[in-house]
């Protein structure tokens, strides 16, 4: 009598994966009560926040010139060139190199010349700078 050839089984036994599976979860389940979560301390409210330094304040005009305003020093706008940008932001961070220097520009001010004058507070190693965007009424 001939016997039939045998054929492969081609399944995967997933029973040991299983197994693995639900002693996984037992431990994880038995250990999850005792891990304590992290304390997070939040601010109360009654607490005051540390006062943000007067930033040096760059205005970016319609016509393309650019003013600078020192709060500490008089507070009024100096017309400025832009290749003395770079000079000027040097000297005026060499006591407090952290103090913000915010970009002031009206709203029809081109996003490239905007960029301009960051790239131009960047070559004056200015680390912290900010934007400020104005109304048509200014």
């Amino acid at each position: 009598m001939a016997r039939k050839p045998r054929r492969m089984m081609s399944q995967i036994n997933v029973v040991p994966y299983i197994d693995v599976m639900l002693v996984l979860l037992v431990i994880f389940m038995v250990t999850a009560p005792m891990i304590n979560p992290g304390q997070v301390d939040l601010p109360s409210v009654g607490q005051n926040l540390a006062q943000s330094q007067d930033p040096i304040q760059v205005t970016l005009h319609l016509d393309g010139h650019l003013s600078v305003r020192d709060s500490r020093h008089g507070g009024e706008d100096e017309p400025i060139a832009r290749d003395r940008l770079v000079a000027q932001m040097v000297t005026m961070q060499q006591a407090d190199p952290e103090r913000p220097v915010v970009i002031a520009a009206d709203r029809a001010v081109r996003y490239e010349e905007v960029l301009q004058v960051m790239d131009l507070l960047k070559k004056a190693d200015v680390k912290r700078i900010g934007l400020l965007a104005r109304g048509r009424s200014g």
